[in-house]
């Protein structure tokens, strides 16, 4: 199971987009990395295709898993995400700040 998931929100601890907020909007596992909404963006030069305009774009890039961190549900904080087995014997994340349950 993955600590941070698809629609989580998180905060940028390092590097040039230090504490800004976003949406994780895609998780790349085999490279451990993630795509935030709003974060690391690029501008990109792209040829027009019979499709797709040409221009200069702005896109986001990924940025590495251990430089995000998940947001507490409860006190808005950055929290470590720990695991446990709720009574029907699935495997859940929780808030390691607050100890609340991330996955409902």
């Amino acid at each position: 199971m993955a600590k941070i998931k698809k629609g989580d929100q998180v905060v940028v601890t390092s590097g040039k987009d230090k504490g800004v907020r976003g949406e994780v909007m895609r998780v790349l596992p085999s490279e451990c990395r993630v795509v935030v909404a709003g974060v690391n963006v690029v501008r990109r030069h792209q040829r027009q295709t019979p499709r797709d305009l040409g221009g200069v774009i702005e896109r986001e890039s990924p940025i590495h898993l251990s430089n995000v961190a998940l947001l507490d549900p409860e006190s808005d904080r950055p929290t470590r995400i720990g695991f446990c087995t709720d009574k029907d014997g699935r495997k859940i994340r929780i808030a390691r700040r607050s100890g609340v349950v991330i996955d409902s």
